[in-house]
């Protein structure tokens, strides 16, 4: 039985990935650009190629406190090796963690869908969306952060989406929903980097389905200086968090 795949050929002596020869990829095209025509079929125009690794910088890391680093750096203590502990971070990037980028995306990409369906401006369709969620007690994803109160990643990409010419009609609606958010609830939920991501991959075109691989191709990167830390600084087993547990569960008893 016979596969059928579009990525790479692979011959005796012979690779060619989406139609180049890997030969000529390697020491001439950088990273992110081949990613970018791994995902899309076709390199990257210049603009194209400096968001995507302004995105992927974006995702390398946010410290030790989210769940995938505080997942490698637990297996690492175990004295695994560095593929398995960093892959324990890998999988705990999900729908809380990480995941606001496929989901935003999806609702900023259905938004705009409709926006346009019903002539409507960003603005006008913000307010209804906005209105919809909070009548459904829905979150809109992509917008706080728990830690910062203007996320410094989102105001970064923003400007260079558009100083690349890349900034559309999910950019704008991203902000329109951010302003209001601000006069339904009265408070500022600023933008957070999953929701700036989510917005310009949505400009650049991308399947909301790959919104997730962006976080991770980035992350990967962090979970593994994480775990080489953890590695050769640290003692194995160490105690990392403090946490107090109370128990609940059925009292002492003996058997019957």
């Amino acid at each position: 039985m016979a596969w059928k795949s579009t990525i790479t050929k692979v011959e005796p002596n012979h690779l060619v990935t989406k139609g180049y020869r890997q030969e000529d990829l390697i020491g001439t095209i950088p990273y992110p650009h081949v990613v970018y025509l791994l995902l899309r079929g076709e390199l990257p125009t210049p603009e194209h190629g400096k968001m995507m690794d302004a995105i992927l910088t974006a995702c390398i890391d946010h410290g030790v406190t989210p769940p995938s680093s505080i997942a490698s750096r637990t297996v690492a203590s175990g004295g695994v090796p560095l593929p398995t502990a960093v892959a324990a971070g890998v999988l705990s990037i999900g729908d809380s963690h990480g995941g606001a980028i496929e989901k935003g995306a999806q609702y900023l990409q259905e938004g705009v869908i409709k926006m346009n369906k019903e002539n409507n401006t960003p603005e006008e369709l913000s307010k209804n969306l906005v209105a919809e969620a909070k009548a459904q007690h829905q979150r809109i994803l992509g917008f706080g952060h728990r830690v910062h109160t203007a996320d410094p990643r989102t105001q970064r990409l923003f400007t260079l989406a558009d100083d690349l010419g890349i900034a559309g009609d999910h950019i704008a609606l991203s902000k329109a929903i951010e302003q209001a958010l601000i006069h339904s609830s009265g408070k500022t939920l600023p933008i957070n980097v999953d929701g700036a991501i989510a917005a310009i991959i949505s400009d650049m075109g991308f399947d909301w389905r790959l919104g997730k691989a962006f976080f991770l191709l980035g992350r990967v990167a962090g979970l593994t200086a994480h775990v080489y830390e953890e590695q050769t600084r640290e003692k194995p087993m160490r105690k990392m968090f403090s946490v107090d547990c109370e128990y609940d569960g059925e009292p002492e008893r003996d058997l019957p």
